[in-house]
């Protein structure tokens, strides 16, 4: 089966699972990966949780060696307190740390984070660097985002490129906009334009449900790699039917 180098990692070119808070737990990731999921990533952990000894932030950051290869995921909007988060997440030994720039959820876009960052692309390239900057080459910085605020400021291309610019080694993409939360059609024509856009990985997220699906987002985008979510819930084996796919087909 092909493989593919994911933010510091050599795996199967199959599909990963999305990071999902509340849902993704260890468990969960655990047995995603034992039906075939070939990298998972972490819940949201806040980074002024993590910085103000949060006891919660800090369970989060727990990692099996059932679950790797595995990234912890990061939000924020400072990127000082960004730094700071990066310092403290590498004792835990990461394979790598994304930033999110994706979740739509109230709670965080209010504080300028996650999404609204597809906002203020000044503001979210000073995270990269940030968090790049901490991390000083011990694990590699990964951005996951969606492909704009709203259908009237689709900006993924150009947002992607800064990331990259910024230091960010890999990209995930989802592709819907912050106004769409989970709902309506994912524009995977968006996610082909940020494969086209940076030279970095770049990963599909959005309505993939089955191998068939993952097949055709691979082709449809260029992706490097495809992600999981939602279509996982109750129903791990999507992606061993997502390797079966694959190798059908000699991917």
């Amino acid at each position: 089966m092909k493989t593919v180098r994911i933010a510091g990692q050599n795996v199967p070119q199959t599909a990963a699972l999305a990071p999902m808070a509340s849902v993704a737990d260890t468990a969960y990731r655990t047995l995603c990966r034992e039906h075939g999921a070939c990298m998972t990533t972490g819940e949201l952990i806040s980074a002024k949780g993590l910085c103000y000894g949060s006891r919660g932030s800090a369970e989060l950051c727990r990692i099996t060696q059932a679950e790797r290869p595995m990234g912890l995921q990061l939000f924020g909007s400072e990127p000082e307190f960004i730094a700071e988060a990066t310092l403290r997440m590498l004792e835990y030994k990461p394979d790598w740390i994304d930033l999110n720039m994706g979740c739509p959820v109230p709670k965080v876009v209010g504080q300028g984070a996650g999404s609204a960052l597809m906002k203020t692309p000044e503001l979210a390239e000073q995270i990269v660097r940030a968090a790049v900057s901490a991390a000083n080459g011990a694990v590699p910085i990964t951005v996951k985002m969606r492909i704009g605020w709203d259908e009237t400021s689709v900006n993924a291309a150009e947002f992607a490129k800064q990331m990259e610019a910024a230091g960010a080694e890999t990209i995930c993409v989802h592709g819907r906009t912050r106004t769409q939360f989970y709902g309506g059609k994912a524009d995977w024509k968006a996610i082909a334009a940020v494969k086209q856009a940076v030279s970095v990985p770049v990963i599909g997220n959005g309505d993939v449900t089955c191998g068939a699906d993952a097949m055709r987002m691979y082709a449809e985008t260029g992706c490097d790699l495809v992600m999981v979510g939602r279509a996982s819930y109750g129903n791990p084996w999507v992606f061993r039917d997502i390797a079966c796919a694959a190798d059908q087909i000699g991917r």
